[in-house]
C-alpha cells in the first residue's frame, strides 16, 4: 500500500504567484515529515536508554553521523505531497502554470540547472463537460455552475442534463455556488439539501416580475390605462394594480 498526501488550494480569484506558494507548501510539509521522524528516534532512543542504560543493543540501529546530523536515517522515506490548485471562477486561468513560466529565463543550459514546479490546476473553463461529468462529489455541480453561470442557454442544458443530481445539491455546494457566482438562489440556508433547478426557476420568475412591474410603472407614468397595461406586461389587473399602489 503506498500513502499520498493530497492538499487542495481554493482560489476565488487567479493567483499569479501559484508556483512559488504551492511550492512552499510542499516544500513545508516535507520538512514536517523529516522533523517528525526524526522525533520519533530521538523518542525511541531516549526510551532504550532509559530501559537497558544504553542506546544501543542487539537488533537496534546504531545512526551514523550524517543519520544523527539530520535526525533522517537511510531508510526512512517520505510520504508524497501533492497540492491541487481549484479555481472557483468561470473566467479562463492566465497566470503562470510553473515556476519556469514565471521567470524570463531561456538559455537552456540555466535551465539545466533548475527544477522546475507545476500548478496542478483544476478550473472550469479548463475543462470539458466529460471531464467535469468524472467529479463524483457536489464538486460536479459546482464545476457545472461556474462554467456555464454567464451562458444561459448552455446552463439549462447542464441543468436538464444532471437534473437528478441539480435538485439535490448539498446546501454548502449551494453556498459556494451562491457565493462564487451571485446569481441571487434563494433557498433555505438551514436544509441540508438544495433544489438548485427549483431555484433557479423562482429566481427567473422573481427577475420577470421585477421587469414587468418596472414597464407597468413606465406605462402608466405616460398615461396609458391599466387594463391595457395588464395586456401588455402579461398579468392580472389586480395585480397590476397592487404594483401601482391603485386600490381596487
Amino acid at each position: 500500500m503506498e500513502y499520498v498526501l493530497y492538499g487542495a488550494e481554493n482560489q476565488a480569484r487567479i493567483h499569479y504567484a501559484m508556483a512559488v506558494k504551492n511550492n512552499l507548501y510542499d516544500a513545508l510539509e516535507y520538512a514536517g515529515q523529516v522533523e517528525e521522524m526524526a522525533k520519533s528516534h530521538r523518542q525511541e532512543m531516549k526510551k532504550r536508554k532509559e530501559q537497558d542504560g544504553t542506546e544501543s543493543g542487539e537488533d537496534k540501529k546504531i545512526p551514523n553521523s550524517g543519520e544523527f546530523l539530520s535526525g533522517f536515517w537511510a531508510e526512512d522515506r517520505l510520504i508524497p505531497s501533492i497540492t491541487v490548485t481549484i479555481f472557483f471562477g468561470s473566467e479562463e486561468w492566465d497566470g503562470p502554470l510553473s515556476l519556469f513560466d514565471m521567470m524570463d529565463v531561456s538559455d537552456p543550459d540555466v535551465l539545466a540547472c533548475m527544477d522546475n514546479y507545476h500548478v496542478r490546476l483544476i478550473a472550469p473553463a479548463r475543462m470539458t463537460d466529460e471531464e467535469i461529468m468524472n467529479f463524483q462529489s457536489s464538486l460536479r455541480e459546482v464545476m457545472f455552475f461556474i462554467k456555464y453561470s454567464k451562458d444561459k442557454k448552455n446552463l439549462d442544458r447542464i441543468l436538464k442534463v444532471n437534473e437528478k443530481r441539480f435538485r439535490e445539491v448539498e446546501r454548502r455546494a449551494a453556498d459556494v455556488i451562491e457565493v462564487i457566482t451571485n446569481s441571487g438562489l434563494k433557498y433555505d440556508k438551514n436544509e441540508e439539501a438544495v433544489n438548485v433547478c427549483q431555484a433557479i426557476q423562482e429566481m427567473r420568475l422573481e427577475s420577470e416580475e421585477k421587469k414587468a412591474q418596472e414597464i407597468a410603472k413606465n406605462l402608466y407614468g405616460m398615461g396609458m390605462e391599466i387594463e391595457k397595461i395588464a395586456q401588455g406586461v402579461g398579468y392580472a389587473v389586480e395585480i397590476v394594480k397592487g404594483w401601482l399602489g391603485i386600490e381596487s
